[in-house]
């Protein structure tokens, strides 16, 4: 799927990595992303809630019901993190690995693709997403 298809059609994303402090990239395209009208489902074991939504620990801790409406699995963290972030979005059934700006982990991107996920590395969603308004 190309970028525009990703963000035409799945409508829920998890963030993981999300942070509280609003200087923090993942706490503004959180944001952006909720009023965008995203649904999110926060994940950083350091935090309890933000933005009025439970916060998880891992994605194999996020209740099932909800678990199971993850399609996007948005990373925000070091490029050695990615990998086990990527097993768990292949066993809960994303859909997608979006790696932020600055986060590429090609062994990962290479094991989501085989497990039929859509990745995006380097890449910001919520730039990406603005610029399908031009």
């Amino acid at each position: 799927m190309t970028i525009r298809e990703i963000l035409e059609t799945y409508t829920t994303v998890a963030v993981i990595g999300i942070s509280a402090k609003p200087e923090r990239p993942s706490h503004s395209v959180t944001k952006y992303l909720l009023h965008a009208g995203y649904g999110i489902v926060p994940v950083n074991p350091l935090l309890d809630n933000i933005f009025g939504l439970k916060c998880h620990p891992s994605l194999t801790d996020v209740p099932p019901e909800l678990r199971n409406t993850i399609e996007v699995v948005n990373i925000f963290r070091k490029p050695d993190e990615v990998e086990p972030v990527v097993d768990q979005a292949i066993a809960i059934g994303a859909k997608v690995i979006w790696m932020q700006l600055g986060v590429t982990h090609d062994a990962a991107a290479r094991k989501a693709e085989e497990a039929g996920l859509d990745v995006i590395q380097n890449r910001c969603i919520a730039v990406e997403h603005s610029r399908l308004k031009e």
